[in-house]
């Protein structure tokens, strides 16, 4: 993932249409659906800690939604 203009880290939250559930996407590629902003944001900010990169998994105990 390319780095921000200013050459920090980029974290990404999303809405899922028709539902009450955000999509976080870490800067290094792994994922995360919540429904609350605060919950995503900490998880996003708190890395590396709770959550690994894609290739060893999320787990979130919720069901991936499709982008």
């Amino acid at each position: 993932m390319t780095p921000g203009a200013g050459g920090g880290r980029v974290y990404r939250v999303h809405w899922v249409p028709g539902t009450d559930t955000l999509r976080g996407t870490c800067h290094c590629g792994a994922q995360r659906l919540a429904e609350e902003p605060a919950e995503l944001w900490q998880w996003l900010l708190g890395h590396p800690r709770g959550h690994r990169t894609p290739a060893a998994g999320v787990p979130t105990g919720r069901r991936a939604v499709p982008a």
